[in-house]
């Protein structure tokens, strides 16, 4: 069989003749995968192509290409690239290398060799996010960073999830507020989820800060459709019309833990939703409690966060020096 290689436009797309008799059936099938899981999978492909790799692949070419990365890249990220490339053959009705005994061998080799532990991010606790918010101004870029900061820990929201929140996803009660979350890493579907946020009593209150933060620079344009909550703010500062990205959260919670003298390299976008995590874990919170606001799935995540939230706890060090 000939190598194919196919434009980026035409891959994970379904091959209509082979899978469905339908057009729209085959956009169904399309939509199954997530189009930021499809753009992962296109990159992903895109390298090993540029690498020296074709599809058709045998497993001795892919467990070299796992090689030839194997001290540069975490076996996490490894991987991952098997996985697309696996899917790359399948989508093509082809049969997956990566599945080889071959390929297998080569990677536990890898992870033996270098560990399989990865980066942990620091959670940005409680007191922690309060110190990045405690200077804020006014301004449009002040507001702005606050509401997102005490939003995305309250809500304990990935990033993704944070910058998709438009209007349409608020409603302010007289308890607090509640967001709607419609699509999640853990919900591709769309089933959806809402998260209550309790008014606060004190200084910083989430709710206070978002209210604020729409009814200053949001709601004053009267957008009839649902429009993104948090929005890019230029040099100038001038709003824009353009949701956030999730890398732009991530600069945002490292520039606002610089400036109050935490180690930015210590936190990332991430970090929010892990302080959510772990502050409510010290707080003595049950698992089913956390897992209402932060839409994990299982305990498996939260396990880690507990464990080391309260590696300090009931320690039998404590008082012995």
């Amino acid at each position: 069989m000939q190598d194919r290689e196919r434009p980026d436009s035409d891959l994970w797309q379904p091959p209509a003749a082979a899978l469905t008799t339908t057009e729209q059936v085959a956009r169904y099938v399309h939509a199954a995968i997530a189009d930021r899981t499809r753009q992962a999978y296109r990159e992903d492909l895109q390298r090993f192509l540029a690498w020296g790799g074709a599809l058709p692949s045998p497993p001795e070419r892919i467990a070299e290409y796992l090689a030839a990365h194997g001290d540069s890249h975490a076996p996490a990220t490894l991987g991952r690239w098997l996985v697309s490339l696996g899917r790359a053959h399948t989508s093509l009705g082809l049969p997956n290398p990566c599945q080889a005994d071959l390929v297998r061998a080569t990677l536990r080799g890898i992870r033996r060799q270098r560990g399989t532990a990865q980066r942990q991010v620091a959670p940005a606790v409680r007191d922690e996010v309060v110190q990045m918010v405690g200077g804020l101004g006014r301004d449009l870029r002040d507001l702005r960073d606050r509401a997102l900061l005490l939003i995305g820990f309250a809500g304990a929201f990935r990033r993704s999830e944070l910058v998709a929140l438009t209007t349409a996803d608020v409603a302010f009660g007289d308890a607090g507020l509640t967001l709607t979350v419609r699509r999640s890493k853990t919900d591709q579907e769309g089933q959806g989820r809402q998260i209550g946020i309790p008014a606060g009593r004190g200084k910083v209150c989430p709710v206070r800060a978002l209210r604020t933060w729409l009814e200053t620079a949001i709601y004053p344009l009267h957008d009839i459709a649902p429009t993104p909550i948090f929005r890019a703010i230029d040099q100038h500062g001038h709003l824009s019309a353009k949701a956030l990205t999730g890398h732009a959260v991530a600069v945002i919670v490292k520039r606002r833990a610089a400036a109050v003298g935490l180690p930015p390299d210590r936190y990332s976008g991430h970090s929010l939703r892990a302080g959510f995590c772990t502050s409510a874990a010290l707080n003595g919170a049950p698992y089913w409690q956390i897992k209402k606001i932060s839409g994990h799935k299982t305990n498996a995540i939260l396990d880690r966060y507990i464990r080391d939230a309260r590696l300090f706890h009931d320690n039998p060090l404590d008082g012995m020096f």
